[in-house]
């Protein structure tokens, strides 16, 4: 039932200038088995939607790298001359979720960066309620984003390898530090009583380090 779809990253980021879709929108609930309305008008960048001209609908469950196809709505829709389809959501195509969007393929503009791949627009991520189906193992993994692996994981490796290593760097700096503390105090207070009347005072140095560590 499903098709599977490898997308790199720059062409579908580069293919949502043209679609603008209005809805669904994130807000937006669907129910399986019942009719809905998709609606779109021109982003006001190019390509135009005369650019993008007859284009394949459909909803897909996925991220920005990897998607599966879930249900095609309609196979060939001009976005140039109409700006909505009446659709009625499969119920059976997955379980209630806020996974789906819509995925517009057209059908004849290429990808301005990689003319191997049709010019691509998408929803926001929206919710369908009513569902009988399932999402497969690999579509779980699609929508948790290990499946951009090999670049994903170690990117997600690298990023925990690199937070536990500063957390563990600043714990032992910050137990350095507590030790010397106690040290000094307890030296402070043995030079106090030995003097009788001659004050010491210590002045205590804290360092602190704030790492930042950023990564749909």
């Amino acid at each position: 039932m499903f098709s599977k779809v490898f997308i790199v990253l720059a062409t579908a980021s580069a293919a949502c200038a043209t679609v603008f879709v209005t809805s669904p929108v994130a807000a937006t609930t669907f129910t399986g088995g019942q009719q809905a309305v998709v609606t779109w008008q021109d982003s006001g960048v190019s390509p135009t939607l005369a650019d993008f001209g007859p284009s394949k609908i459909s909803i897909y469950a996925g991220n920005a790298q990897q998607q599966t196809l879930l249900q095609t709505l309609d196979a060939s829709t001009d976005v140039s001359k109409v700006s909505q389809l009446t659709i009625t959501p499969d119920a059976s195509i997955g379980p209630n979720s806020s996974e789906y969007f819509i995925r517009f393929e057209s059908l004849s503009l290429k990808d301005a960066t990689q003319s191997q791949y049709p010019a691509l627009a998408f929803s926001a991520k929206f919710t369908m309620t009513g569902m009988t189906g399932v999402f497969t193992a690999e579509i779980l993994s699609q929508i948790a984003g290990q499946s951009t692996a090999p670049l994903a994981s170690q990117t997600a490796a690298s990023v925990a390898s690199t937070t536990a290593q500063a957390t563990t760097t600043s714990a032992s700096k910050s137990a350095a530090s507590t030790a010397s503390s106690t040290k000094a105090t307890a030296s402070s207070t043995a030079t106090a009583s030995s003097a009788m009347g001659v004050r010491v005072g210590w002045t205590a140095v804290a360092l602190s380090a704030l790492i930042g560590v950023s990564m749909f």
